[in-house]
């Protein structure tokens, strides 16, 4: 039953392009299209592919203290972000944990902040309740948001605005689009150069039917979402990073900048800043990494990994049959002192052990636009 489902505004769209629909935080959503995950996943690695992303959080923190005051709720230099960058960055709590990751923009006169779908809402009273007082956090549940991504995205959408060709990785600015006013960011979860758009609800539609009628632009679901990003060993909230695993664990300490680590003008300050100032210092007791299947089998989330003598040494978190590499990858969680390149492993699937090797991630390379 999806009677309870919150739908996007490009939700009849979906239906129209004969989609599969999924119940996935809360609202309707695409999985895939009639030509399935493979052709989509193929697609946007070699043209451009058109994503619904209406799900995430979009909002805004107005207030001239509103980077200061985020700042006390991430472990992210935002005071010093210039105007039009855009900056990755994760909430965190008291035992270093991470609560949701989220993408910041500086404007000229506010943050435009998008968050993910399942946590928007507790987002939304973590900001109020903690820097509330200090900035005003402004929702945005009117506005659309729309992915086009691959390495034909800037040729496909530089025909309906030729400015956004000018834009670099993880920047943004204002632009027309089929006669709608966007917000756009050069950036994206899928390894490939592209774009995010910020449209309003009522012309999203619109701007979607004018992206689908270029040269190259195939709409695509959350299936072919997900091995891209997994591909590009970019994580997924609730599987990957969760409230128990802190971003030294994850392996997302690039994202901390050297102003806000021990030493730093402004470090510390947030919640959980001990524990990972401990992890930086001392190292953390396990590690996100990436595993390669020696064996053609797709290694899915949950499974138990293994020593040769079946010792367990961790987890998986997100697995699948690679696409593009050809071979099974997957994330996972192992003990500090197996987590080194090249180390050889058991995945544990239906009683069978199957070998896998540590591997660098992105499994394949990211192809941002800088």
């Amino acid at each position: 039953m999806t009677a309870h489902l919150l739908r996007t505004p490009l939700h009849a769209l979906h239906v129209e392009l004969g989609a599969k629909m999924v119940p996935f935080a809360g609202y309707d959503m695409p999985v895939n299209y009639p030509g399935g995950i493979l052709a989509e996943h193929r697609h946007c690695r070699d043209f451009a592919a058109l994503f619904d992303v209406s799900h995430m959080g979009q909002l805004q923190l107005r207030g001239g203290d509103a980077a200061a005051a985020l700042e006390t709720l991430v472990p992210v230099d935002v005071i010093d972000l210039p105007v039009g960058k855009q900056r990755y960055a994760f909430f965190t709590n008291a035992a270093g944990g991470l609560l949701d990751d989220l993408m910041i923009t500086r404007r000229a006169d506010h943050l435009f902040l998008v968050v993910n779908a399942a946590c928007k809402e507790a987002d939304q009273r973590h900001l109020i309740t903690h820097i509330g007082h200090r900035c005003t956090m402004v929702p945005l549940p009117e506005r659309a948001l729309l992915a086009l991504q691959g390495p034909a995205a800037v040729t496909a959408l530089a025909q309906l605005d030729p400015g956004v060709a000018d834009l670099t990785f993880m920047t943004g600015g204002d632009f027309t689009l089929a006669g709608a006013s966007c917000f756009v960011t050069r950036s994206g979860y899928t390894g490939e150069d592209g774009f995010e758009i910020s449209v309003p609800a009522d012309a999203a539609e619109r701007l979607a039917r004018a992206m689908l009628a270029l040269p190259d632009v195939k709409p695509a679901g959350l299936g072919a979402r997900d091995t891209l990003r997994l591909e590009a060993g970019l994580c997924l909230y609730g599987h990957d990073i969760n409230e128990t695993t802190t971003p030294v664990e994850a392996g997302l300490t690039w994202a901390i900048q050297k102003v806000r680590r021990p030493g730093g003008a402004r470090a510390g300050g947030y919640p959980g800043a001990a524990v990972i100032e401990s992890q930086l210092a001392l190292g953390p007791k396990i590690k996100r990494v990436g595993l390669s299947g020696l064996e053609k089998v797709p290694v899915r989330e949950g499974a138990p990994i293994v020593d040769a003598q079946g010792h367990k040494l961790g987890h998986v978190t997100s697995g699948t049959l690679g696409p593009t590499v050809f071979e099974p990858v997957a994330m996972a969680y192992l003990a500090a002192n197996h987590a080194i390149a090249h180390h050889e492993v058991y995945a544990e699937v239906r009683g069978k052990r199957l070998p896998m090797r540590v591997a660098p991630m992105p499994f394949t390379p990211h192809r941002y636009h800088r």
